[in-house]
């Protein structure tokens, strides 16, 4: 199975390539040793030749004789590994180490140049030969110089060789693999730029990613941009749409809701509630449908100034204290005159008339609406004495992936649309048990907020 990362498929590739390229250098390295150690040797060899063929000369009867013989002395220990012969048609001399063992005859040496060949030779060895046919007087004899030595030497040389260059190819293996992770890394950081970019325009339709870093990754920039241009067409055409269709559907429903009245009246009292309940939930449907429309509004073009809250407050009380639910209630206004929030009026007027209206029509006597401004930020909370909610039920409203009108205690829709429209004004909303003894929502610009 492949690995999905791009980082680990670069390094992976980076280390074999590395390894498999150090590996073909330590054979290539050993035998270019072995080789020059065999010239090495051939070189000495032949040059101990020559002084063996300046020093030999030929007896009358055409036995090969020396003046001296060459002065290495590992020619005199018996089976040291090198050995030398002067072979001639009526005898030879040998060196000590060749004891009672003799070289093989040559049928390839010639008089211009020194051959080389490997041979058994004696005392079970694999040996290195040189020789040469050569005449000690012009019109003379010839006779044949062989000097050998034994190539086991060469092969452990070479065993050391290529352990000790193992041990450097390796330490530079796991050096070249870190040079390769930091160009690996140098290497995907514009695409790093590109994750965070890609971050905030998932967190803002309006956001578009800016010139690419390098210029492969350009045209991945530019198609992403293409695409977050072709997406907010497309939800903007959307929610335009949702829009249409829930306002078209607020006549169908007054006009039903004239219909369940008049079964009323007409003694269907049944048939009524029924016709109630459909129009009640097909009217919070609307209603949170133009409730995101109106925030998806506020995050395309959010307000640039700021509202004065009291106004706004008031203006909200007045209409929902008319509402027929709401005969029992009184409200309570504790907001500074001069307090103001960074969000425009009309939107303010959204949030405040949900969240007022959400506590009214659960509230038993008394609904409190608070404002304040401190060091952190400015907050707004909106109180009620009525059944609230519970710990389980406001941690669930606010676990991630959770609808707060799906939550228990009656409160779901109102706070739906608040939390909708708080944060697309760029608010936190909080929930917390009320002193009144209902649900207490507050709504904080400037910080982030913990429910408690």
């Amino acid at each position: 199975m492949k690995p999905r990362s791009l980082r680990v498929r670069l390094l992976l590739g980076a280390a074999v390539a590395i390894f498999l390229a150090l590996a073909a250098a330590w054979v290539v390295m050993t035998l270019l040793f072995e080789r020059h150690i065999e010239r090495r040797v051939r070189a000495e060899l032949i040059r101990e030749g020559m002084q063996l063929a300046a020093s030999l000369s030929i007896a009358s009867d055409g036995a090969p004789l020396l003046s001296r013989e060459p002065g290495d002395l590992r020619f005199a220990e018996p089976a040291s590994g090198w050995y030398w012969q002067v072979t001639t048609a009526r005898g030879s001399l040998a060196s000590r180490s060749l004891w009672d063992q003799s070289l093989p005859a040559s049928q390839v040496a010639g008089a211009r140049d020194w051959s080389t060949r490997f041979i058994a030779g004696p005392f079970e060895e694999q040996l290195l030969l040189v020789e040469r046919v050569v005449k000690p007087e012009r019109n003379g004899p010839e006779a044949l110089l062989q000097l050998a030595s034994e190539n086991k030497s060469l092969h452990e040389a070479r065993r050391e060789f290529g352990a000790e260059l193992a041990v450097f190819l390796v330490l530079l293996w796991a050096i070249l693999s870190a040079a390769a992770w930091t160009q690996v890394a140098l290497g995907l950081r514009p695409l790093a730029r590109i994750r965070d970019e890609v971050d905030a325009l998932k967190r803002s339709s309006r956001e578009r990613m800016a010139a690419a870093p390098a210029q492969e990754v350009e045209p991945l920039v530019r198609a992403i941009n293409e695409l977050a241009d072709a997406r907010e067409k497309d939800l903007t055409r959307a929610r335009r749409r949702a829009a249409d269709l829930a306002h078209a559907l607020k006549t169908p429903l007054a006009a039903i809701a004239a219909q369940s009245r008049r079964a009323r009246e007409a003694g269907a009292a049944d048939a009524a509630d029924g016709l109630e309940r459909a129009i009640q939930a097909a009217s919070a449907a609307v209603d949170r449908e133009l409730a995101r429309s109106r925030a998806a509004a506020i995050r395309a073009a959010p307000g640039e100034g700021s509202a004065v809250v009291l106004p706004v407050i008031e203006a909200v009380v007045g209409v929902v204290e008319r509402a027929e639910f709401v005969a029992q209630v009184v409200f309570e206004v504790n907001v500074p005159a001069d307090l103001t929030v960074p969000v425009a009026a009309e939107d303010l007027l959204e949030l405040a008339g949900a969240l007022i209206e959400n506590a009214a029509r659960y509230a038993r006597r008394r609904v409190l609406i608070d404002g304040s401004q401190t060091a952190g930020g400015r907050v707004l909370s909106v109180e009620d004495d009525g059944p609230g909610m519970g710990p389980a039920q406001m941690n669930d409203a606010f676990a991630r992936g959770a609808r707060l009108d799906e939550a228990g205690g009656g409160h779901g829709l109102g706070l739906a649309i608040a939390q909708d429209l708080a944060e697309a004004t760029g608010a936190q909303i909080s929930l917390a048990r009320s002193e009144l003894g209902g649900l207490k929502v507050a709504i904080v610009w400037g910080r982030s907020l913990t429910a408690t």
